[in-house]
């Protein structure tokens, strides 16, 4: 059940920062960082090192949300080609 709120914390997380949500990711990290704090003790040890190291998008893939980490930039890699 943990892990379910954790992943969905984190799901929220990565909308907002692909949709740059400023209050959407305020409110999911505090979700994360209070999840964490209250649970840590029953936590895997591999998701409690990536939520520790604040490393989110392995702690989302270890939950299984990998397919949340695909978005694609706004511009292809390298920036635009305008202006050569």
């Amino acid at each position: 059940m943990t892990e379910t709120k954790i992943k969905a914390a984190l799901i929220q997380l990565h909308a907002g920062i692909k949709n740059s949500d400023g209050p959407a990711i305020s409110a999911a990290l505090t979700e994360i960082e209070a999840l964490h704090s209250a649970h840590r003790a029953e936590l895997h040890p591999q998701l409690e090192h990536f939520l520790a190291g604040r490393s989110y998008a392995k702690a989302l893939a270890y939950l299984g949300g990998g397919d949340e980490l695909t978005a694609k930039p706004s511009s292809p890699p390298g920036g635009c080609k305008g202006g050569t």
